[in-house]
């Protein structure tokens, strides 16, 4: 009879009887959800290594040996959160990779890439990143990202940072542009559409998990339909996906997302578009249609799929308030010194009939942000039209005032969304979660930041999982891991299950939730008590081990 139960057992363990039932880690009596959407199951989940090794029923590990034991009891044991839009450039190459912002709120992989990287690196491209002002390791770092595998020179130069979380990316379409074009918004010769096509190629055999693209700002603005096209067609044979934040998600958003849909069907790619919003609040009806449109792409066998941050409000720089053509040759701040095209721009920036800058909310929905002059902190976190009024100038000319003090360009929090549309949008089945977002250290960073830096996947489960119950758990943590991860080709993370990297989480469904604020945003959300790295715990008991075992991504 106890042979009979013990073959039951090990049938039910998923293990072979003579295999060890040593453990590193046995996780034990809590809600399994494993990523897929099935819904959840009480089970114990074995590691040992840098893998799940056993996911049981519960009770099934207990006699096992294990080197740690956490009792789960009452918590949820997921995979680890992929954050498919994700900022912590510096964080992983060669600053601090513990990044507390993101790993207390569940991350364990983060995807870096919208719009520009740092790789493949030339002459054009360095003067894009402005290498100039570099610290001497990072420009350091940066001149060894040259060459035919460039791209996966900066990924290596990932892998050897100590960071807390794996990281990935996308090749960014601003960076194969600079690379062959510069900054001109000239069309590309066949020549340079030449040398685009191969460093796409490259890219990708390094590892890229495909081609992203910002079209709202310079220079990757300058590029036109019919070169992304064949940026998409040199990407395809090796499936990448064309991620974009569109040219529009205001007056033309439907334009943009028709450009979006040609490009991926010609190129013969998969598509999906970041953040996906109406902004701006005249446009804001525009978010039925805008969702119908892309369940209409889909059932004409179109793969299109979406990512949203769960917030009414958004976050860029106070350079989307001027004309991308300032930008061009990358003379903007030249361009921004010279009285007389300044007076162009700020006359455009005015231009109510002109192209959808700032000035179709007007200044009131501004927040300016990461102001780093002193003379300059008394603004930090004010709106834009606060700022006028103490400068005693017009809102536009305190933008273009502010930028020149800094000889940077600022960030800035728009609140330019609608609540309502983002609880419409993130009950679509074809959406994933991601940040948008770089990570911070609360102990170290004062500067204003979007609080989805620090509250995006907490938010979701407190909000509208537990709160509002627009989202089952299942079905969100579906879209923060497993559904993710096959967004990106990865096959090895994203679900709780045997042969999987251990990239594990616990919470506390019953407590979980986002504290950071606009005003308030350093403050590391709750309810995250545990969290496993390649097998490595880089949380336990809702503090940061200080454990670096994070690991480099790369598409097979």
């Amino acid at each position: 009879m106890k042979s009979a139960a013990r073959t039951l057992l090990c049938a039910l363990a998923l293990t072979a009887c003579g295999r060890s039932s040593t453990y590193d880690v046995v996780i034990e009596n809590g809600r399994v959800v494993d990523g897929t959407g099935n819904p959840w199951m009480y089970g114990d989940v074995g590691i040992r290594g840098d893998r799940i090794v056993a996911v049981t029923p519960r009770g099934a590990l207990h006699d096992s040996s294990a080197r740690q034991r956490i009792d789960a009891r009452g918590h949820v044991v997921a995979p680890g959160f992929i954050d498919i839009q994700n900022h912590s450039w510096d964080n992983v190459l060669w600053k601090d990779g513990r990044i507390p912002s993101m790993v207390t709120q569940g991350v364990t992989s983060v995807i870096l890439g919208e719009a520009t990287t740092p790789a493949p690196s030339n002459d054009r491209l360095e003067e894009l990143e402005e290498i100039s002002k570099m610290d001497t390791i990072r420009a350091r770092l940066q001149r060894s990202f040259r060459g035919e595998h460039g791209f996966g020179n900066w990924l290596d130069a990932i892998g050897r940072h100590p960071n807390s979380v794996n990281a990935g990316s996308y090749l960014g379409a601003a960076t194969v542009r600079a690379y062959a074009v510069g900054q001109s918004a000239a069309p590309p010769t066949p020549a340079q559409l030449d040398t685009m096509r191969v460093v796409v190629r490259n890219a990708m055999r390094d590892g890229a998990f495909g081609l992203s693209s910002a079209l709202i700002y310079p220079p990757g603005s300058y590029a036109g339909t019919a070169e992304l096209i064949e940026m998409a067609k040199a990407m395809a044979p090796y499936h990448g996906a064309y991620i974009t934040h569109m040219r529009s998600e205001g007056d033309s958003l439907f334009e943009a997302m028709d450009e979006a849909f040609r490009i991926a069907r010609e190129g013969g790619v998969q598509l999906d578009i970041y953040h996906l919003k109406t902004a701006s609040r005249r446009n804001w009806s525009k978010a039925a249609a805008m969702v119908a449109k892309i369940d209409s792409a889909r059932a004409a066998g179109l793969d299109v799929g979406a990512t949203m941050y769960p917030y009414p409000y958004s976050g860029n720089n106070l350079g989307a308030c001027l004309p991308n053509w300032a930008s061009e040759n990358g003379k903007l701040f030249a361009n921004l010194r010279d009285s007389t095209i300044r007076a162009r721009i700020l006359r455009e920036m005015t231009d109510s009939t002109g192209d959808a800058l700032c000035q179709l909310e007007g200044p009131t929905n501004y927040v300016v942000a990461d102001l780093r002059k002193p003379e300059n902190a008394k603004y930090e976190g004010k709106r834009l039209d606060e700022i006028a009024a103490e400068m005693k100038i017009p809102w536009a000319e305190a933008v273009v005032a502010l930028m020149l003090s800094e000889g940077r360009d600022p960030s800035k929090i728009n609140f330019s969304m609608s609540e309502d549309n983002v609880r419409m949008q993130i009950q679509r089945p074809w959406v994933v979660i991601g940040t948008d977002a770089g990570g911070y250290d609360p102990d170290s960073t004062t500067r204003m930041v979007h609080p989805r830096a620090y509250g995006t996947y907490p938010r979701i489960l407190g909000r509208y999982v537990r709160e509002e119950k627009l989202l089952t758990l299942e079905d969100a943590v579906r879209r923060m891991t497993g559904a993710v991860a096959a967004r990106l080709g990865l096959r090895n993370r994203g679900l709780v299950r045997e042969g999987m990297y251990a990239d594990v989480v616990v919470f506390d469904d019953a407590t979980i939730i986002d504290l950071s604020t606009p005003e308030k945003p350093h403050q590391l959300s709750r309810g995250v008590e545990q969290l496993f790295v390649n097998g490595v715990q880089v949380v336990r008991d809702g503090r940061h081990t200080g454990a670096t075992p994070g690991r480099v991504l790369r598409r097979r």
